[in-house]
């Protein structure tokens, strides 16, 4: 039985209305200097950009985990919205940091996020979101409570509305996963931020510091790679259109020579359905699956028989399961939604910090993103 092949997702043609342009206006700012890719700049169109998103994201990934390892030793910083889903001091910095960044390298581009000041601004936790977002800019003299409270905002849900004409916005999620964040050092959580250019996702940045390399190529294929160079470092996924999708260990972005470092992702190229790795969220069961009245899940490779399929042991429940399907460590992810509102969320605009970067991620692998409505 072949694996049906899926059409690939546009992104949605999101129009924003704003007070200013937002057309795409020449930088002249400056991102790290050794900071670099595997495919000459004269291919990228949206080079400068792709810089100045792995810079922050890194930044924003180590913001995360000194965040983390002040989080189970202090109560006060794990808090609940409204929706009861947890959020910290992390989404607000990382929401904070990237939004005072990216405006200062291209302010002519707006901000689509998920988090907004409202919140914050009812604790007495606006000072320790200063504290963090200032360890990691590029000019801590500039960060203020007053600055930082202002650029949360200018990525909120009320901080745009759609207007008639095809826009250009950065959307960034600043913790995906925040579940898995406050759970412990196994759960996985992303920060990821794409670029939209008139309803085409042209690039986009993953970041995951827990990331254990090791971890999937053992419980995927049962034997240790060799020459793995990610094992338990964290890694960074970036993808930009025409040029492919590419990772690398978190520990190494500031310790050697990026351009050397890189290593390309390529999806896994399995075209039969038995012999695929699967990857489903946590909350769903397989036999919640129409396949699951054909195929019998296993977690062990070595269990396969006639009529069983590799359920990949991963927590899927973030942008995780892009980067298991863009590195070929799975070979599909499944996600069955269970009401017509939620798969409208999904293709439409509104949660668009959860797909964009990974949609263009997997797509530049060679797969594909199929969603159905």
């Amino acid at each position: 039985m072949d694996l049906l092949r899926c059409s690939a997702v546009r992104f949605p043609r999101t129009h924003l209305r704003r007070p200013f342009r937002t057309e795409i206006r020449p930088c002249f700012a400056a991102v790290r200097s050794s900071l670099s890719f595997p495919f000459p700049e004269q291919k990228a169109k949206y080079y400068r950009e792709l810089e100045a998103a792995v810079d922050v994201v890194e930044r924003a990934c180590r913001l995360c985990v000194d965040v983390k390892s002040l989080l189970f030793s202090n109560d006060d910083r794990i808090l609940e919205k409204n929706d009861q889903t947890p959020v910290t001091i992390a989404d607000f910095g990382v929401q904070a940091l990237v939004s005072l960044e990216m405006n200062r390298l291209f302010p002519s581009i707006p901000l689509v996020a998920e988090e907004d000041s409202s919140f914050l601004r009812s604790t007495n936790l606006v000072g320790a979101v200063v504290d963090v977002v200032a360890n990691k800019a590029t000019f801590r003299d500039e960060v203020t409570e007053d600055s930082v409270l202002k650029a949360i905002d200018r990525g909120g849900k009320d901080a745009y509305n759609f207007g008639p004409n095809p826009a250009t916005y950065w959307v960034l999620d600043p913790i995906d996963g925040t579940r898995g964040f406050v759970k412990g050092v196994e759960a996985l959580y992303v920060v990821a931020l794409a670029l939209v250019v008139e309803g085409q996702i042209v690039l986009g940045v993953m970041g995951c510091p827990n990331w254990d390399e090791d971890y999937f190529v053992n419980c995927v294929t049962g034997v240790q790679e060799t020459g793995n160079n990610f094992s338990r470092s964290g890694m960074i996924m970036v993808s930009h259109v025409g040029c492919g999708t590419w990772k690398q260990r978190l520990s190494d972005m500031l310790t050697i020579e990026l351009s050397q470092s890189w290593t390309r992702c390529s999806v896994d190229g399995c075209q039969v359905l038995k012999e695929a790795r699967f990857c489903t969220p946590e909350s769903q069961k397989w036999e919640s699956f129409p396949l699951s009245s054909s195929f019998n899940a296993k977690t062990d490779s070595e269990k396969i028989g006639n009529g069983d399929i590799l359920l990949v042991p991963a927590c899927c429940g973030s942008l995780c399961k892009y980067m298991m399907v863009a590195s070929g460590r799975a070979s599909v992810f499944l996600l069955r939604a269970t009401t017509r509102k939620v798969m409208k969320k999904i293709s439409g605009y509104a949660p668009a910090w959860d797909h964009a970067v990974g949609i263009i991620c997997v797509h530049e692998a060679g797969g594909k993103v199929h969603i159905k409505v």
